[in-house]
């Protein structure tokens, strides 16, 4: 794979899509979020022929390197709020796609999300929350525990789902900001925690327009995770 032009060719569209969204036209904005956020999921998701850079991380994890520790994000992110700098590949998925179900249903949509006490039992979490506050000795017991199969059947699930959401969004929804109880809700369902390494997603979340949620939760914030997965690959395939 070629990471860089990838990474490229994700960073030109969602610039393309941050102008878009400064305007007022539904069916500019509407192509841009759905292609940009094809870019950044597995191609299942979207129905794209060609692999994806969540596709080969993805496809890494599958292989039995679920448990594998990479970094969280790139070195020159402010990581205050994390509970740990490294993190197994499987949490970089289970996190991402975590905050996109709570921020789509329930923030977008103000519906049921996709996660409940099925789901957790079939994934082997310990957790319902995105797993921002785990210590790594806390990361390490909760990815050995972790139905990889069933992971990879959730985040299809919510990206899917994700996608019908986006489609029917109106301009006044996207222009606009959601009510408070609505992203209290996201506490009320353990979604994060009172960890101020947790909550303080919810003064993030609670300050976007839902353009904002598109730019961030929906589609660049899987770039602050996979690309340190694949940096991971590279390496591995260097070593032989």
């Amino acid at each position: 794979m070629d990471k860089e032009a990838m990474c490229s060719a994700i960073n030109a569209k969602f610039e393309e899509l941050k102008t878009a969204l400064e305007g007022d036209n539904l069916k500019e904005i509407k192509e841009l979020t759905l292609d940009l956020h094809a870019m950044v999921h597995p191609a299942e998701i979207s129905g794209r022929d060609e692999k994806t850079i969540a596709d080969y991380v993805l496809d890494y994890m599958m292989q039995g390197n679920h448990n594998e520790f990479v970094q969280r994000e790139p070195w020159d992110t402010d990581l205050k709020y994390a509970g740990s700098k490294t993190v197994p590949i499987c949490w970089q998925f289970w996190h991402t796609y975590r905050i996109e179900d709570l921020v789509s249903n329930i923030l977008m949509e103000n519906s049921k999300q996709i996660f409940n006490e099925d789901w957790q039992k079939r994934i082997g979490s310990s957790i319902t929350d995105t797993g921002n506050a785990l210590e790594p000795d806390e990361l390490e017991a909760w990815a050995k525990a972790i139905n990889v199969e069933e992971l990879k059947n959730y985040m299809i699930e919510v990206g899917k789902n994700t996608r019908r959401i986006l489609s029917e969004l109106s301009l006044e929804q996207i222009k606009s900001m959601v009510p408070e109880e609505w992203v209290m809700r996201i506490l009320e369902e353990g979604g994060v925690t009172t960890d101020f390494r947790s909550v303080w997603l919810l003064v993030f979340w609670g300050r976007l327009t839902i353009g904002g949620m598109i730019l961030t939760p929906m589609t660049s914030h899987h770039m602050m995770h996979l690309p340190t997965c694949v940096d991971r690959i590279i390496e591995k395939e260097r070593m032989g």
